[in-house]
């Protein structure tokens, strides 16, 4: 039985936002599962749920117990995380 991946993102289709994290979890080689979400913002209670916000991209790592929204923020923390600068 396989285990779930410890990085989860929260995605809209064809977001460009939500594209630029993506490059970046396949840059690094990062295992992640895609959650994508409801268009209609007012119904995106699951990422609300998760991250208090209902904006996307928004990603969980369970590998640290973060959890944030806003594309430029992940991207930062992603490279800071797993890109060997830190």
């Amino acid at each position: 039985m396989s285990e779930a991946p410890p990085i989860t993102l929260y995605r809209l289709q064809a977001c460009p936002f939500c594209e630029r994290v993506v490059r970046v979890l396949d840059e690094y080689d990062l295992d992640y599962r895609s959650r994508f979400v409801e268009p209609l913002h007012s119904r995106r209670n699951v990422v609300k749920r998760v991250s208090g916000k209902r904006t996307v991209p928004a990603i969980v790592d369970e590998n640290t117990g973060v959890t944030m929204s806003e594309s430029a923020n992940i991207v930062d923390y992603l490279h800071a995380t797993y890109g060997g600068e830190a």
